[in-house]
């Protein structure tokens, strides 16, 4: 008889020594660390739907706190997070929501505002190119009684968006006007951890204009799975309900829970503004990538304010389906012109990027040789990452 051995290799690393530090595509790359492995396998095994999990319950308490809110809840992404959220606002029909028309919440949440909460979505461009602003909110929030109108009843905001942060000042203002017409003002905040990183602010002073905030796990700092819903006690009650009706309760959420304080403690870090942890340094690196490409005379869609580099490469004539083709040739993964440097991104795969840029600009020469691919899963990717997306 035979016996036949086989070797697994983990799929655990140190972060910077796995794949994803080649891996620009997104900050939802980062891979879980060896100390949230750690966490899992010593976490609590309890019911979450039963508020039994110790593990659980503790990383609510402490992203509230952490977030100057009542209450947290956890959910399984920021898309459940923000659909969540919505529905707890949003009662009684007919209502409106106000919204970036970049927004993730209407781009890239499957139509779930209509859907789950049946809102009528206004998606607003803003004047200044930039962000939202008071101005922007007064021209399309719909606050009259007129029975013709569908009343706003919930505005959202998003920061970061794109990878740029919107002014707290700016925010403050939309806030003023939201709680004087009665309008709940939620926040996308996904990226909140880099906002309070590269603005040097408490989390707690961000959202404190925000009556909801969803905040992710699974981006930039490193967690596998999870996002976090903050907000009054009240909002967190009723949101539960909602969170269980669509498939959100889970059972032993230690598993969840553990690495995801992990995260918010190693990665974002215990100063309340995540000054003492690691997305400092890639926002850094993220500095230095724009500066690479500026100095190979390279242009920019958007200013390098956190993590997130827009390539403009339809300047150069070149099409973003040859960029993700020349960056592969070097080892590395990209969406079109958006480059997200997160902090798992390594020394090595900022230079195969520079090579790959140097082979890109090289094209300008001769502009693109290929046409678009529409339809093409290429293509996908581009309406969602691309920059040319974000342009529109």
């Amino acid at each position: 008889m035979t016996t036949r051995t086989t070797t697994q290799v983990s799929a655990w690393h140190t972060p910077g020594t796995g794949p994803s530090q080649y891996d620009f595509r997104s900050d939802v790359m980062t891979t879980p660390t060896l100390s949230m492995l750690e966490a899992i396998q010593q976490t609590s095994l309890l019911d979450d739907v039963m508020l039994e999990d110790p593990v659980t319950k503790s990383l609510e308490a402490h992203v509230a706190a952490l977030a100057g809110k009542e209450a947290a809840l956890l959910v399984m992404s920021g898309t459940m997070g923000n659909q969540v959220s919505l529905r707890t606002h949003l009662t009684t029909p007919p209502h409106s929501i106000v919204c970036d028309w970049r927004s993730h919440i209407i781009k890239y949440e499957a139509g779930g505002a209509s859907l789950l909460s049946g809102a009528m979505t206004l998606p607003v461009s803003p004047s200044n190119k930039h962000h939202l602003t008071l101005a922007d909110i007064e021209e399309h929030a719909i606050v009259s009684s007129d029975v013709h109108a569908c009343r706003t009843r919930v505005i959202c905001l998003e920061n970061t968006l794109n990878g740029t942060i919107t002014p707290q000042g700016d925010i403050e203002a939309v806030a003023a006007f939201a709680r004087a017409h009665g309008i709940a003002l939620h926040l996308d905040g996904a990226r909140i951890w880099e906002v309070a990183v590269a603005t040097r602010t408490p989390v707690a002073t961000l959202l404190a204009p925000f009556d909801s905030a969803s905040l992710c796990f699974s981006k930039g700092l490193g967690a596998p799975i999870g996002s976090i819903i903050v907000g009054s006690g009240a909002f967190i009650d009723r949101a539960r309900h909602f969170r269980k009706m669509f498939g959100g309760g889970t059972r032993q959420a230690g598993v969840i829970s553990a690495p995801a304080r992990v995260a918010v403690d190693e990665t974002f870090g215990l100063d309340p503004a995540g000054q003492t942890g690691k997305l400092g340094a890639s926002h850094a690196q993220a500095r230095a990538v724009a500066d690479m490409w500026q100095g190979k005379d390279g242009k920019l869609t958007y200013p390098v304010e956190t993590n997130m580099v827009w390539l403009d490469l339809q300047s150069l004539g070149v099409s973003e389906e040859e960029f993700v083709e020349i960056a592969a040739k070097h080892g590395i993964k990209v969406f079109g012109g958006r480059l997200v440097v997160h902090y798992q991104i390594s020394q090595d795969g900022v230079a195969r990027l520079g090579k790959a840029m140097d082979e890109v600009l090289a094209l300008t020469k001769q502009g693109s040789r290929k046409k678009k691919l529409h339809g093409s899963a290429a293509g996908v990717q581009e309406d969602i990452y691309g920059s040319k997306a974000a342009q529109r």
